[in-house]
């Protein structure tokens, strides 16, 4: 079993667009309408917003490969680049997906391990994310790799208004 870690760049912009819709359909569409995921798809996933986020110093994205087959992705961010007010001390994880048939194979341990990895790199104290409040397989995960519930803040999917969880993990 051969896995891989690759930073992306923007070179990597229309995979990374395509793993990054399929990736979303799969994980929310049976509990959400079409039009609310394509709103969401749309805004979240064009190509000039891919662009603008690879190109931020204090985002990044990387792709996991298990025998040279893409298997998943992740996107961490720091300082102005989270998605919430954490502070200088924090790296969000915002993005952590892997494809169906990815799944169940530590794929997303590995992910998390490399956000990890960079936050204490980069010397951060805490590493956080928000998951939606009905994606109870994520939020078992997350706990399970010693990720607390904080807070919780909504947002819009479409013009439906849902909850993420803010899970936090104290790095020492």
């Amino acid at each position: 079993m051969t896995v891989k870690i690759k930073k992306c760049s923007l070179e990597d912009l229309q995979i990374l667009q395509q793993i990054s819709i399929e990736t979303f359909i799969d994980t929310f569409k049976d509990q959400n309408s079409p039009e609310n995921m394509k709103a969401c798809l749309e805004r979240s996933f064009n190509s000039r917003k891919l662009e603008r986020e690879l190109s931020n110093i204090s985002s990044a994205f990387f792709f996991i490969y298990f025998n040279e087959l893409l298997a998943g992705y992740l996107k961490v961010n720091i300082n102005d680049a989270q998605s919430e007010q954490m502070g200088d001390e924090s790296l969000e994880i915002e993005r952590i997906y892997i494809r169906n048939k990815f799944q169940g194979k530590g794929f997303g341990k590995y992910l998390l391990n490399k956000a990890v990895e960079i936050a204490t790199i980069q010397n951060k104290k805490m590493i956080w994310l928000g998951v939606w409040e009905l994606n109870t397989n994520a939020i078992a995960f997350y706990k399970n790799m010693g990720f607390v519930q904080t807070g919780a803040h909504s947002f819009y999917l479409g013009d439906e208004e849902q909850i993420d969880f803010i899970m936090t993990k104290t790095l020492i």
